[in-house]
């Protein structure tokens, strides 16, 4: 890889991390006035609207004539569907400590799937900096206590976010002919789909219909919520992981990961008053050192 290209790739990762560790904030806002799975369908459809409109007016251009469509409805099929559908479940059936922990091991799946699918084996940089990260993440969802819910039902779909995070990883960087932009779009496409005919199904269900369709007019914060996480972390934060697996591959990439910890921290204790233990920083510490430690090959 160029130089260019790696710089590219980690400011694309950095900004990605920073953007989603962000949208925990947002989240806790947004859920205050709705369900997930309404929140879910909203920021995908938001995002998808606001991406078909800069196509349409020739912003931002995608040509998937002549191309095959599969490899990116796969993509789409790990991230956001898969995924979403595990992550958001899997925090409901489980405690906040059990799905930090799950979640934390992100990196590691990422790893492993590389090494088997794209037979690309970690250095031993970035397998001593991710473990420093992935023992950073730990030690700070540990440091507020840790309770259990012996759920396996929680636990399987914690799994099933895991693993499709890093499934979704190696298909990126296996989709190569495809541009960021394309494949985010149909990724888009495809969660406003899935995500918007969830939240309608439970809309009728609950016999609320008109409820879903006026959240983000009658609940400011949720309308708040949902731009955010609609277009900025859906559409640009989506854009930029795509970047990011592109140009530095699924290894290096994944060692950023643990940044969105640190900066959903600090946006806690700074924004929303939440405490902040001297364990957590020592927590926060760790995982900024794995991230350079796992880097420090490139200048």
């Amino acid at each position: 890889m160029g130089r260019p290209n790696i710089m590219i790739g980690v400011l694309a990762a950095i900004a990605c991390e920073f953007i989603f560790g962000l949208s925990y904030m947002t989240t806790k806002f947004g859920m205050e006035s709705a369900s997930s799975i309404a929140l879910l369908g909203w920021r995908f459809f938001v995002a998808f609207i606001a991406m078909s409109l800069a196509i349409l007016f020739g912003i931002i251009k995608i040509d998937l004539r002549g191309k095959p469509i599969r490899p990116l409805l796969m993509v789409a099929i790990f991230s956001p569907t898969l995924y979403f559908i595990g992550e958001t479940l899997g925090i409901s059936h489980t405690t906040a400590s059990e799905s930090g922990v799950f979640l934390a091991c992100i990196p590691i799946a990422s790893l492993l799937a590389s090494t088997i699918f794209l037979k690309k084996k970690p250095t031993k940089n970035q397998l001593i900096g991710i473990l420093i990260t992935l023992s950073g993440a730990l030690f700070t969802v540990l440091s507020i206590g840790m309770e259990s819910s012996l759920s396996l039902l929680g636990y399987l779909f914690l799994l099933i976010a895991v693993l499709s995070n890093a499934f979704y990883s190696v298909l990126v960087e296996k989709a190569g002919s495809y541009t960021s932009i394309e494949i985010t779009y149909v990724m888009l496409v495809v969660g406003a789909s899935v995500f918007g005919l969830i939240a309608f199904i439970e809309a009728l269900i609950n016999k609320n219909l008109e409820g879903l369709v006026c959240l983000p007019f009658r609940k400011p914060a949720f309308g708040q919520a949902i731009l955010y996480q609609g277009i900025v972390c859906s559409l640009i934060g989506f854009f930029l992981s795509n970047i990011a697996i592109s140009r530095l591959g699924v290894n290096k990439t994944s060692s950023f990961i643990g940044v969105s910890t640190v900066v959903s921290i600090l946006s806690g204790t700074l924004m929303l008053g939440e405490k902040f233990s001297g364990l957590q920083i020592f927590g926060a510490g760790l995982i900024l050192i794995g991230v350079y430690r796992a880097n420090i090959g490139d200048r």
